[in-house]
């Protein structure tokens, strides 16, 4: 980074380079942007910021972002418990809600079975799931999981888990290409996905 940059502008720089997706050049003009703006809106972007690490933690249920004990989809008592959508994170979560189709629950693993890098179902919250598929009288668990080598393996572990107990279980068709992620996909990729899905 040149060294005609002041110290504080470069910390700033340094800082927003580390988001993904965002190259020190981006950075640079975030940067830029933020020394014109207002100081207020600057100050507001600041407590935003604090907020979020203070204020977001996971929801007790389901494990999705809340700013509760309960998330707001957990929380919605319009929302169809009988059917459980399981997503891996809850970016995934998020890009599926945003479709609108989807009026049941999630439950979000917390990852996927990756030998590879040292993640067994039992570093995931499977046994969460388990309980809350045998309390909570679900009929259908619709796995919604990347289509890559490590979805693949949780999809199969957790439909031979899941079978066993006498309910549907579903996946999601795909329309992603092997390796995709579904929070990156369009909304009627995801919606197609929903409609066309398969028996696990």
């Amino acid at each position: 980074m040149a060294n005609a940059y002041p110290a504080a502008l470069r910390r700033v720089i340094s800082a927003l380079s580390k988001f993904p997706g965002v190259g020190e050049k981006s950075a640079a003009r975030l940067a830029m942007y933020l020394l014109r703006t207002p100081q207020s809106e600057v100050q507001e972007l600041a407590q935003a910021l604090g907020e979020l690490k203070d204020k977001i933690r996971l929801c007790r249920r389901c494990f999705a972002f809340a700013d509760a004990e309960l998330c707001p989809i957990c929380a919605d008592p319009g929302r169809s418990p009988g059917q459980l959508l399981v997503v891996a994170d809850p970016g995934d979560l998020l890009a599926i809600e945003k479709v609108g189709w989807f009026a049941g629950l999630y439950h979000v693993l917390g990852g996927l079975i990756s030998p590879l890098e040292g993640v067994g179902p039992d570093d995931l919250r499977l046994r969460e799931l388990l309980a809350r598929v045998k309390a909570d009288g679900v009929g259908e668990v619709i796995l919604a999981l990347n289509p890559s080598l490590e979805g693949e393996a949780t999809t199969t572990y957790l439909s031979q888990e899941l079978k066993p107990l006498g309910l549907k279980v579903t996946r999601i068709a795909y329309g992603l290409p092997m390796g995709g992620d579904i929070k990156y996909a369009d909304q009627q990729t995801l919606r197609e996905s929903l409609s066309h899905r398969v028996e696990a």
